[in-house]
């Protein structure tokens, strides 16, 4: 049995959730999203709780029911905190600026990258060598972190290149004599 989709997803103050069908819809201070599950469960709004149940003992069925919970948790937390990576540039000359609706690149190339900053996501550069992805998607705001990263990713010698905050790159030695 699951032990996730068994939980119950409480709704803080000033969050409201609605289910028409099977499409979750979840309201909150930063936004709205929503999420269409399989017909593998049932969703339902309980005393200010969701509940998703499997509609069957079949292994689809339980493999839904705690992806789908999961799910619906997300959708509260991207409408509440909302979720962010943080990413570093490490090289030298290697920069990063927001100007409107554009992130300027400086990577080494013997051009800046201008990367657009698709809606629903914000991005900052607190430092040229810092950049932040915010938004209430956890799925675009990974999307977008991943597309900027694959930019320049850090390489094994030096380590230069984009890198998330915290990640670890393995690191080689150089040629001896």
């Amino acid at each position: 049995m699951s032990r996730i989709g068994k939980k119950p997803v409480e709704l803080p103050g000033g969050v409201t959730a609605a289910v028409s069908g099977q499409t979750v819809s979840v309201k909150g201070p930063k936004g709205t999203r929503e999420f269409t599950a399989t017909d593998d469960v049932t969703i339902a709004v309980e005393d200010n709780a969701v509940k998703v149940t499997p509609r069957g003992t079949s292994k689809r069925a339980r493999q839904q029911w705690g992806m789908s919970r999961t799910q619906v948790a997300n959708l509260v937390d991207g409408v509440t905190k909302g979720f962010k990576k943080e990413m570093d540039i490490t090289g030298v000359g290697y920069r990063a600026a927001v100007q409107g609706k554009v992130l300027k690149l400086s990577l080494g190339y013997s051009h800046d990258v201008d990367f657009a900053i698709p809606e629903g996501v914000t991005i900052t550069t607190p430092k040229p060598t810092e950049i932040i992805v915010e938004g209430i998607d956890q799925q675009v705001v990974g999307q977008v972190a991943a597309n900027i990263r694959e930019w320049r990713k850090p390489e094994p010698y030096k380590g230069k290149g984009i890198k998330y905050r915290g990640e670890f790159i393995f690191r080689k030695e150089g040629k001896k004599k």
